[in-house]
Order: structure tokens, then sequence, then C-alpha cells
């Protein structure tokens, strides 16, 4: 048997619901064997981000290399980077990669914790995006990007335009904080797709990007197409949040265990 193998480049979430933590477990709800290249630590939990440790771009990249020589993945996926160092290292290592690379550009909690410096944002416009074969922004994100205000389904396209512009192989703008219906919008040369689903009233969202940028990761790498991907990982998001556990004091984590269907 051959067992798919995805790869995650992120920070850790003691609490379990974001990082490393919940991409290696939907990694394992996809069925994919899961890699992790740890690039920084955080002290948190559902109610907040107490601190944030970077670890040395040099150990970093010693891992990646240790891991990828070894056991190559058929995917891996970026999450919180941390330094503008950290980032420069990734992307250098990633113009090489010969499996498709999905960017999740982390660059706060969901508490509001800086996860980046602002320094590392122009490395990641102008290193990392254009390795990228996916770049899934939120809102807040693709309006730091781009420089342009990002916060209905027009404006959404024109960042996806200006995200193109800037190298990356296509880019899923995730309008999950829109008035109305959750609205993802994916955005590649040539084509487009939206994708909608009920907006679910709750707090328990935390860990949501990680989580879904790692359903897609997972599903690259068991050789799905882009567009297939994505509606599959969408549909396993909102079934996570829908079906979350209610743990924590705070902001919970989705459900790992939830059905793709």
């Amino acid at each position: 048997m051959t067992l798919p193998v995805a790869l995650t480049i992120a920070g850790s979430d003691p609490s379990g619901g974001a990082g490393i933590q919940a991409d290696l477990k939907t990694f394992h709800q996809f069925q994919v064997y899961g890699e992790a290249v740890l690039t920084l630590l955080t002290v948190q939990n559902t109610v907040g981000v107490e601190a944030v440790e970077t670890l040395r771009p040099e150990f970093v990249t010693a891992q990646l290399l240790a891991v990828i020589e070894d056991i190559p993945p058929a995917a891996a996926k970026t999450g919180a980077l941390g330094s503008p160092e950290m980032v420069e290292r990734i992307a250098f290592e990633a113009a090489a990669f010969t499996f498709p690379l999905v960017v999740d550009p982390v660059m706060i909690s969901k508490h509001g914790a800086p996860l980046m410096a602002s320094e590392a944002r122009q490395k990641l416009i102008e290193e990392l995006v254009p390795a990228s074969a996916l770049l899934t922004p939120n809102l807040h994100e693709a309006a730091a990007i781009t420089g342009l205000a990002v916060s209905t389904p027009g404006q959404m396209r024109d960042a996806a335009q200006a995200i193109l512009d800037l190298g990356a192989g296509a880019v899923l703008v995730k309008g999950g904080h829109l008035e109305g219906a959750a609205m993802d919008l994916l955005y590649w040369h040539g084509g487009e797709l939206e994708l909608t689903a009920e907006r679910i009233d709750t707090v328990h969202t935390h860990g949501t990007g990680c989580s879904y940028s790692a359903a897609i990761t997972a599903l690259l790498a068991r050789g799905e197409a882009l567009e297939s991907a994505v509606k599959k990982a969408k549909k396993w998001i909102h079934n996570a949040i829908a079906s979350n556990p209610g743990l924590g004091r705070g902001q919970g984590p989705v459900n790992h265990f939830a059905n793709q269907s």
C-alpha cells in the first residue's frame, strides 16, 4: 500500500485546536500520513495567547530538509511563520519543491495576537506567494497582502486577481466575515468558483483556517485536483464547525472527527 504523505510547516498550539496539532489531526482524518516542521511555539488556550517564541530559521530548515530527504510529501502547507527570516528561508526551500505548496498566510491568531512580524509581510508577498500553488487568505489577510479594501464579494475578486498577479498559482479568499452566507472564492488563471455554506452561529471556530487549508493539502496529497480538493475541504470544515465539541472557556476548536460528506 502506498500511503499519501502531507507536510505542515507551522507553529504549535498546545490547546490542540490550531497550528500543527490541528493540521495533523486533519491529515489523519483524511487518511493521510502527516509530517510536521515546527516554526514557532505559543502559550495559548481557547481564551487567549500569552506568548509566542519563534524558532531559529536554521533549525527549522534542518527539520524540513531531514523530512523531505527521508519521507518526501505529496503536498505541503505553511501556517504561522513568525519572522521575515523564517519566511525567507521557507520560500528559498519551497522554490525547489516538486510538490504543491498551500500557503495559509497566518498573520494574527483568533484572539488577535500577532503571529507574523509586520516586516515579514513583504517577504511573504515577494518570495513565498510566488512559490504557492494555492494561497488561502481570509479577508483581513487578503487586504494586508494587496493593500485593497476586501469586505464584499466584488472586492474579494479584485484581491484574488491582485494575488494571482503576485505569482500565486491560485487563491482561495475566505469570506467567513462577510455578512450573510459564508462565501469563499477560489480564483485561478482562467476560472473561478464560489463556495457557499450556511453561516453557523457559534464562537467555536478556533483553528478553522488551519484545518481548512490542511484538508485541502491532504486531498491534494491524495491526488485530488485543486477544485475538487477545495470543494471537499469546504464541506468538511462546515461540518467540523457545525459539530464542534464545545471545549474550553473561550473560542473552542472545531470537530476534527467531522464527517467528510
